[in-house]
């Protein structure tokens, strides 16, 4: 068994598109019109393009809401991504406008920071641990 497609609610998908693809670097996988104005818009890591989906799912159902704001709320992350330095992506992302909700802050084994997604979530960049 492996995670094959996971995903984060949005508030606007064009708007996460541009962020997650031209912002943080993911490649776009699928793009399918669903209903009249949703799409099944997926996008995967340029080093993985087979690897596991990132579903950037429409937020429209009634429990988003409450659940995504009580999680921005308390400070917690709705996903993790890995990546090799997190100062350096930390900085990267910070000149190009992303606000932080944490700064690298190591802990243990792994370093971590936290950041506004745009489209309603926040989440958290970390180092593996070795």
């Amino acid at each position: 068994m492996r995670i094959h497609l996971t995903s984060v609610f949005v508030d606007d998908q064009a708007k996460a598109e541009h962020f997650y693809t031209e912002v943080l670097g993911f490649v776009k996988k699928h793009d399918v019109p669903v209903g009249e104005k949703d799409r099944w818009l997926t996008v995967v890591s340029p080093d993985e393009p087979d690897g596991t989906e990132l579903l950037l799912e429409p937020a429209g159902h009634p429990a988003v809401k409450t659940y995504r704001d009580a999680l921005v709320g308390d400070g917690i992350p709705l996903a993790q991504f890995a990546v090799d330095d997190v100062t350096a992506e930390y900085e990267r992302l910070r000149d190009l406008g992303v606000r932080f909700t944490q700064e690298p802050l190591e802990m243990g084994p792994v370093t971590t920071a936290v950041f506004d997604d745009t489209c309603g979530n926040l989440i958290q960049i970390a180092t593996k641990p070795q």
